[in-house]
Order: structure tokens, then C-alpha cells, then sequence
């Protein structure tokens, strides 16, 4: 067999299954058959023309497969072996490797700030909604499943567990800290899981959505705002009397959400922002204390390579959190099409879908 089944961005709206060439393997590489994969949030923005791709560019960044072939230089792993890679590729060698920045790897490319970093799988090279996808530089991102743990368990790690995780890392969540996340889909879920376990005494979760509200408390939130309802700044205050959060992680990637985060900061506090933007933000004068309040805002780019898949991977394995809850619906990937419209739409509960070619 030489050709795959393959789904492309064709155009604004619209992706569709085609079949393409079986990428061929260079010495570094190495060719990855995907068992099951899944859709994010920036693939909808992929599809619907707000963040831009190269027509006919596979799409899709959260692979979980079986290692078809090697390499020619790549050692320490075997073909027929289960692994993950992360959404994020870095190389291990560029100087944003060295200077402690992977997932930076690849920024300042002629794609400029749209590069995002070292994400290329469905951005710069072709991703893994596919039946096959080449994994680049391979000694540094495959990262091998643990036995015992299914691809469904270990789905949200290449990209909506470590981008969730690292918001809390990144804010420097202390023992005791009290923290808001706004918006509780599958990334602000994944904060809410990984500020509990970063020792945060409160956390808030913050969604419109019944069903989300209902998954954060079972990823460890200790208060729900169904913003819906309530004025989530003013309820965020009445829980912490008056104080602030120490920690606000924004997961959502809108200016409502960015403002309303920064206006529950304690004096000092840190907004730690996940969110991927597709207008300019505006900083509110008062709530940002005209520049001298102190405030941190931090952005993270989802940390990738086989030692972050590693940690997560080792996380769910001893039992400390499980993802698995948050794949809510199932397709085949011939079926994309009908995955893309639920998951953008946001419809019947939907959190993450597995595909399966």
C-alpha cells in the first residue's frame, strides 16, 4: 500500500478525506500508525479560515499509534511499539532548546508569529488525522505508552493535558493558592486538574455549560460559576471575601474572558493565559491598576518531547488523574466531517471525540 486516507484542510469550512502518499521515512524520522487521534479546538479555528494553513495540509496534532518504521539513525526504539508525541515537535538541538524554550522551537520561521512555536503537526507538516503521519526528529518526541494504559487514557497527553497542566506550572501554583479558570472545556479542565494537583487549596471553574461544570468538579474544582447565570467576577471576589484569586488561568482565548480574569487578581496575583486569540486583546486601565498592581501575565505554549509525554503519561499511571471521562463521542475517521461539526458546534455534551481510522 502506498497511499493513505488523509483528512486536508481544502478551504475555509470545509475538510474533507482524501487519499495521499505514505510520507517516506527520512533517517531522523519516523513513521507513526495512528490508532486513535482526536480534534482541538485550534483545528476548528484551522476550519473555519481564522488561523491559516497551506491548502491541502493534513490537520490534526494529538497522535497516539504503533511505530510502523524506523528511521535509519534513529535507535532505542522498535518497530510494532506503542507511543505518543506530543502536538509540540522541538528538534532538542535549535537555541530555543538550549535555552530552555522546546516548545519555541521553530518561531522566527518566515511563517513569523504564526508559526506558534515548535507546533508543526497540522500547521507546518502535515498531522496525524490520518492513517499514518511522520514524526520528526523521533529519538526526541516518542514517547512510549505504558503497558495497561489505553489509547483513550493517554489521548489528552500530546496536547490538552500538557497545555492544561502548564498553565498551573507556569503560574507557579503554590501550596494553599486559591485559583479561577475561565472556560472549562478540555483545556481549562486539564488546569482545573492541574492546579489541584500543584496543592491549590480552591479552585473555581468557570463555564455556561451544565455538563462542563459537572466535569470540573470531577477534575478536582471546589467551586462551579455557571457564568449564565452570575457575574463570574463578582462571585469569583464573594468566595475569596473580597481578596482575589492568586491565580487566574484564562482558557478560552476571548477578550471577555482575558478582562474577567484579570479583574479577579489579588495585588500580585498571575493571569495565565492558554487561550489562542484571533483578535487584539485590550488591558482595562482600572483592572490591570493603571500597570502598578503587580500583576503577572504569563503565556504558555503547550511544552512538548518525549520527557513532558513521559511525566504525563506517568501521572495517569499512578492513578492521580483520569482523562479518560472527557472523550465523550467516537467516529471513524472516514466520518470526520460529521466529528467536526459536532465538536465545533459544541453539541450533545461533546468535550473530546476519538478518532479511529
Amino acid at each position: 500500500m502506498s497511499t493513505m486516507k488523509a483528512a486536508i484542510y481544502v478551504e475555509p469550512g470545509r475538510i474533507e478525506i482524501v487519499d495521499k502518499p505514505i510520507p517516506a521515512v527520512g533517517p531522523l524520522d519516523a513513521l507513526m500508525r495512528i490508532t486513535t487521534t482526536t480534534i482541538c479546538g485550534t483545528d476548528v479555528h484551522i476550519l473555519k479560515g481564522e488561523y491559516p494553513v497551506a491548502r491541502g495540509l493534513t490537520v490534526g496534532h494529538e497522535p497516539v499509534g504503533v511505530i510502523e518504521k524506523l528511521g535509519s539513525s534513529v535507535t532505542g526504539y522498535r518497530e510494532g511499539q506503542r507511543v505518543i508525541a506530543g502536538a509540540i515537535t522541538p528538534s532538542g538541538w535549535s537555541n530555543a532548546c538550549m535555552c530552555g524554550q522546546a516548545s519555541q522551537d521553530g518561531a522566527g520561521t518566515p511563517h513569523g508569529w504564526k508559526s506558534m512555536g515548535g507546533w508543526k503537526f497540522g500547521n507546518t507538516i502535515d498531522g496525524c488525522q490520518a492513517e499514518y503521519v511522520l514524526v520528526p526528529d523521533a529519538m526526541a518526541n516518542l514517547a512510549p505508552v505504558p503497558d495497561g494504559l489505553t489509547d483513550e487514557q493517554v489521548l489528552m497527553c500530546p496536547d490538552i493535558m500538557s497545555t492544561g497542566f502548564s498553565g498551573a506550572e507556569s503560574a507557579g501554583i503554590r501550596i494553599g493558592d486559591m485559583v479561577a479558570v475561565f472556560a472549562q472545556g478540555p483545556i481549562g479542565l486539564c488546569a482545573t486538574a492541574g492546579a489541584k494537583l500543584s496543592g491549590a487549596a480552591l479552585v473555581i471553574g468557570v463555564d455556561r455549560l451544565p455538563g462542563r461544570l459537572q466535569m470540573s468538579a470531577t477534575m478536582g474544582a471546589d467551586h462551579m460559576v455557571d457564568s449564565s447565570k452570575q457575574d463570574p467576577v463578582e462571585e469569583i471576589l464573594r468566595l475569596t471575601g473580597g481578596r482575589g484569586v492568586d491565580v487566574a488561568i484564562e482558557a478560552l482565548g476571548t477578550q471577555a474572558t482575558f478582562e474577567a480574569a484579570l479583574r479577579v487578581l489579588r495585588p500580585g496575583g498571575t493571569l495565565s493565559s492558554l487561550g489562542v486569540y484571533s483578535t487584539d486583546l485590550t488591558i482595562p486601565l482600572g483592572a490591570f491598576a493603571a500597570g502598578l498592581g503587580d500583576h503577572r501575565i504569563i503565556t504558555t505554549l503547550c511544552p512538548g518531547g518525549k520527557e513532558r509525554m513521559r511525566r504525563l503519561m506517568a501521572v495517569i499511571e499512578s492513578g492521580r488523574v483520569d482523562l479518560g471521562a472527557m472523550v465523550t463521542h467516537r467516529f471513524k475517521l472516514d466520518d470526520i466531517e460529521a466529528a467536526y461539526e459536532l465538536f465545533a458546534h459544541q453539541r450533545d455534551g461533546v468535550l473530546k471525540v476519538a478518532l479511529t481510522p
